[in-house]
């Protein structure tokens, strides 16, 4: 066993592994190797494989998070190693060379997260779980019927609308969302890179609600194949309560379908208690959960 950075021929390997282990995330071959090939900017993100006989069997990636106010502030994303390799010291091996790697850059607290079976491990290396995170699973066969949209309200694909209107839209929605840091501080660069030029982002299933030439609501739809990750779906404060994010969605869900999505995967913080109620009320069923967890690096 050994543990390396990770290189873009290394896309296969991890996707395939990160079905093994997650088989309710959604992020295909190209865009895993574009995000290992040409990192995020302003995160200083990088990655880990650990590897035996030439096969992937772990992998981590770790940033200073960029996307909040608060300072000093680094991730430790989707640690996981393969079943059939695991208590070999292989998880432990790629955390230390993700804290070694933060450390360095000033990162003082770190954020990561852990499947609940996963949170002893947590815990031994100086985590403590935070928040709990549902995942969830739609079959696009049973999607509700959609409704008309009110009046003044038009629904676009968003393909068809000015990125900097859906960037706006997307922080004024994300100010209060629900988590261990707040999403105060994302720039346009960070957007544009994470959302917009998204190698899996369909812009013809992702839907954005207009009035008067303002998004007031947006859903994000992320594809690999016929699944779907719905990446973030939000409303501006002002016009919240009238159902148009549930509205926006279910437009999603139904142009996915009709372009041969059959499946349909989400994420919510357990206190997100309007999402979960419009996932809800779509026909989404929990299929898993993890926890956020927090430690302080010394």
């Amino acid at each position: 066993m050994r543990i390396r950075g990770a290189r873009p021929d290394d896309a296969p390997g991890v996707v395939a592994l990160r079905a093994t282990v997650y088989p309710y995330l959604v992020r295909g071959v190209e865009s895993t190797r574009k995000m290992i090939a040409e990192p995020p900017p302003e995160e200083a993100w990088t990655a880990f494989v650990a590897e035996v006989d030439d096969q992937v069997v772990g992998w981590v990636s770790a940033e200073r998070i960029g996307t909040t106010s608060m300072a000093n502030v680094g991730g430790i994303n989707l640690l996981h190693v393969h079943p059939e390799h695991r208590r070999r010291g292989i998880g432990g091996g790629l955390l230390t060379a993700a804290t070694d790697y933060l450390r360095p850059l000033g990162i003082r607290r770190v954020r990561a997260t852990a499947q609940p079976e996963a949170l002893p491990f947590a815990r031994r290396h100086g985590y403590e779980p935070s928040r709990e995170v549902r995942y969830s699973a739609l079959d696009l066969d049973q999607v509700p019927a959609l409704p008309a949209p009110p009046p003044g309200v038009r629904l676009h694909p968003i393909a068809e609308v000015d990125p900097h209107l859906l960037y706006a839209a997307d922080v004024a929605s994300a100010v209060d969302e629900p988590g261990d840091l707040p999403v105060d501080s994302k720039s346009y660069q960070s957007w544009q890179y994470d959302v917009w030029d998204n190698l899996g982002l369909d812009k013809t299933a992702s839907v954005a609600a207009e009035v008067d030439g303002e998004i007031v609501a947006f859903s994000l739809v992320k594809r690999d194949g016929d699944r779907m990750w719905s990446d973030y779906t939000g409303s501006i404060p002002a016009y919240r309560g009238r159902g148009l994010a549930r509205l926006a969605k279910t437009a999603a869900l139904h142009r996915a379908a009709a372009n041969g999505v059959r499946a349909a995967y989400t994420s919510n913080d357990e206190a997100n208690a309007p999402m979960l109620a419009i996932n809800a009320r779509l026909g989404y069923r929990p299929v898993a959960s993890q926890w956020t967890c927090l430690a302080e690096l010394t």
